[in-house]
């Protein structure tokens, strides 16, 4: 694996376990940010979190790699709709009010992540 893609690698997986790890700490935080028409809020707070350490560490292992890269990619895609309702209804962020542009910006920020996530676990 390249320097490059040990960098892409790394950051996303720090990114994603940190996040994890506090969706299953402090969920509350992360309730105010789940779209009304999804039942469940809180247990899908929970898989959600589960999910993000589940790639995050499997991204830095060789053997799980290419398929924590897909996991992580559909995780994204599938988040996606909050990040949208989030920025169309200016919800705080863990508790922290946000600028529009904070929120406008992490709508493409999430396609950066997919291509991390994309190119850092395909080929070598």
């Amino acid at each position: 694996m390249t320097i490059g893609k040990w960098i892409a690698v790394g950051t996303l997986s720090a990114l994603l376990i940190a996040s994890g790890t506090l969706h299953l700490l402090r969920p509350g935080v992360y309730l105010p940010m789940m779209p009304p028409y999804l039942p469940a809020h809180l247990p899908l707070v929970y898989l959600s979190g589960v999910f993000e350490i589940a790639g995050g560490v499997g991204m830095l292992l060789p053997w799980t790699r290419r398929w924590a890269g897909l996991g992580v990619i559909a995780l994204l895609i599938a988040i996606f709709p909050a990040n949208i309702h989030i920025a169309m209804n200016d919800i705080p962020v863990a508790g922290h009010d946000v600028p529009l542009w904070g929120h406008l910006l992490r709508l493409p920020l999430q396609a950066v992540m997919i291509w991390m996530a994309w190119w850092g676990t395909r080929g070598r």
